[in-house]
């Protein structure tokens, strides 16, 4: 959230019941991107004013006027009315997924895969083929605007905008591919800003490895919401949401009682390996977009050679592994790669995915899972799970972000 200076505004109240010297404008789209993500994580059941109020830390009367104004937008809806409880029975309110689209699209280094979600992140079509990624940025081009138009619906629901994951290291404030491992043709390429002229829409660029951790941790988080039926005083104490007033450290991070903000990282096994940080409540991505290069830490010195030049990479022993069909192998050697991970984050969940992970989803589990047990420090380590969601979801969840709050 934006603040202003203060001056000369900081005595009074704005509509929202707090003091001067907040921009506006920010103000009401980060309130709104609040009660839309809590509606989106309690799904069709919906929630009454009540409990948006209580987890928001917002006022009963400011989010009145939101879900009145979103209620216009054709944003929310009524989903019924809560069991009585001796008064009037409340209305409870939902998200209504359909009224807008967005899309995501997943560059891999020999295939792309688009598909367009509603928002509740729901894939209603996909599309997807084979792509040569070393052809160079205007083939890649060409092939995400036909992809684009295969999954797009142009008398359908308006869309938000498109997310698109390639291969790291990129720049993802500036929308700039970097020098791509094997794949020199593609540094310092203006991705977005090529996609945003062809296609007329906003376009959020960023790692695969984000877009997948963006996916997974959005889909567990809502598995595992609070209770949208429980007390509303209860729901207060228990979750600390990312209200304006909780402060800037504390804005886009989910606290829950006896937990703390909920972590993880999603590990991503294909055609490269590499990981993605959902850390403080958000992807994180390092002060040059660089985080996550978890495919290039060393295991074995005098190792085997990388693509990237080093020896003994976590992705040259698992793909080597993979590539003479020893997959128990491989996943123990990404076993070793994410406890190194987790000693150094501490995290509560290590998430699997990637088509290799696809192939033998049970082995990676297990064997990741016995490996961090092996070498935990402590007796609660991080849960090990498959992905709930796919990289192209993840990076249209990406282009849903300015409905939403998240990043």
């Amino acid at each position: 959230m934006n603040r202003g200076s203060g001056s000369g505004n900081s005595g009074h109240r704005d509509v929202y019941g707090r003091r001067g010297g907040v921009n506006l404008p920010a103000l009401r789209g980060h309130n709104d991107a609040l009660v839309l993500d809590l509606l989106r994580a309690a799904g069709p059941a919906g929630l009454g004013r009540t409990e948006l109020a209580a987890r928001t830390g917002l006022t009963p009367q400011a989010v009145s006027k939101i879900t009145a104004r979103l209620g216009v937008e054709g944003l929310v809806a009524e989903a019924g009315r809560a069991a009585s409880t001796g008064g009037k029975p409340r209305t409870l309110l939902r998200l209504v997924p359909d009224v807008r689209h967005a899309v995501g699209v997943h560059l891999d280094r020999d295939e792309l895969l688009a598909v367009r979600v509603d928002l509740a992140g729901r894939v209603v079509a996909e599309s997807g083929g084979p792509l040569d990624f070393g052809a160079g940025p205007e083939a890649a081009v060409e092939a995400v605007v036909r992809a684009v138009a295969r999954v797009g619906d142009p008398s359908g629901p308006p869309l938000l905008g498109v997310g698109v994951a390639a291969p790291g290291p990129l720049d993802h404030r500036a929308g700039v591919m970097g020098r791509v491992t094997g794949f020199p043709s593609w540094k310092d390429f203006p991705l977005r800003g090529v996609l945003e002229g062809r296609l007329g829409l906003p376009v959020v660029l960023d790692k695969d490895t984000n877009a997948g951790a963006a996916a997974a941790a959005g889909a567990w988080l809502r598995a595992t919401w609070p209770d949208a039926d429980a007390d509303a005083d209860a729901d207060a104490d228990a979750y600390v949401g990312r209200g304006a007033d909780a402060g800037p450290d504390a804005e886009g991070a989910e606290v829950y009682a006896g937990g703390g903000a909920r972590t993880c990282v999603y590990l991503h096994i294909g055609t490269g390996l590499g990981a993605g940080l959902w850390l403080g409540g958000g992807v994180y991505r390092g002060a040059r977009s660089a985080a996550g290069e978890f495919g290039h830490q060393v295991l074995l010195l005098d190792g085997p050679r990388c693509r990237c030049g080093a020896r003994g990479c976590v992705e040259a022993l698992c793909l080597e592994a993979v590539a003479r069909g020893d997959v128990p192998e491989a996943a123990r050697i990404v076993g070793e790669a994410a406890a190194n991970l987790v000693a150094l984050l501490d995290v509560d969940r290590v998430l699997l995915g990637g088509r290799v992970v696809a192939a033998a989803p049970d082995v990676f589990v297990a064997r990741v899972g016995a490996v961090l047990a092996a070498r935990a420090l402590d007796p609660a380590r991080p849960v090990v799970a498959l992905a709930g969601a796919g990289v192209a979801q993840g990076a249209a969840e990406m282009a849903l972000t300015p409905l939403f709050g998240r990043a």
